[in-house]
């Protein structure tokens, strides 16, 4: 039995989008992100990190919960589990047409890079179908890389840290890392005005262009195509 039933809107029709949010202040941005999503044909359940947590008001939390299903790592073991009990993180993965990490932080970006499963997010990426064996299809099968007759579903990230994290070396690489898996699109970030005072790269891609991408990779609308 899945253990993703829930009392939200759920339509079979539109493709499934699991939202991340990790541990950068541009947390701060999730309330607009998944009410502007939410006016796309989307079914949306949402992992936060416990980290983003922190960036999030009582309202923030009570406004996104009253409109898509949100997951913490306390909800991964919640209950005694025993053999043959579904696996949150890996029921989560196979629901999903898409993951949106975003933001991703400097710290996430590291873990995912190196294929560390600290908490249920990280885990859900760490568990991510990237063969294609397994078939998943979420909703549709959407948000897909073709290999060998069969699809790979697609990662977008969005990641968000101050100036000098972003051009640090290491930062690079993990990026490259990532790029050349191939199911992995890079949302790179702006140059802006930072939380810290700084004005250089790394804020978060402006909400409306995350969601183009989203819209795009899903094949929903084409880039830039507004309604």
């Amino acid at each position: 039995m899945s253990t993703l039933n829930d009392t939200y809107p759920h339509n079979p029709s539109h493709p499934n989008l699991l939202l991340f949010a990790t541990g950068s202040v541009a947390t701060i941005k999730l309330p607009q992100l998944v009410i502007t999503l939410l006016q796309h044909p989307l079914n949306i359940k949402v992992i936060l990190s416990p980290t983003a947590t922190r960036f999030l008001s009582p309202s923030d939390l009570s406004s996104i919960s009253s409109f898509v299903k949100v997951y913490t790592n306390d909800d991964e073991w919640a209950q005694p589990w025993s053999r043959g009990d579904p696996v949150l993180h890996i029921e989560l993965r196979k629901w999903a047409d898409m993951l949106l990490i975003a933001p991703l932080s400097a710290n996430s970006l590291a873990g995912m890079a190196g294929g560390f499963c600290f908490g249920l997010g990280l885990s859900v990426v760490r568990a991510w179908d990237t063969t294609a064996a397994v078939g998943d299809r979420g909703a549709m099968g959407a948000a897909k890389v073709v290999v060998a007759n069969r699809v790979r579903k697609m990662i977008l990230v969005a990641p968000a840290m101050n100036t000098q994290m972003y051009l640090h070396p290491v930062t690079e690489e993990h990026l490259a890392k990532l790029g050349r898996w191939g199911w992995v699109k890079v949302l790179k970030p702006v140059e802006k005005m930072l939380a810290c005072g700084d004005l250089g790269v790394g804020g978060m891609m402006e909400v409306p262009d995350i969601v183009d991408n989203v819209l795009e990779v899903l094949g929903i609308r084409a880039m830039g195509t507004h309604h």
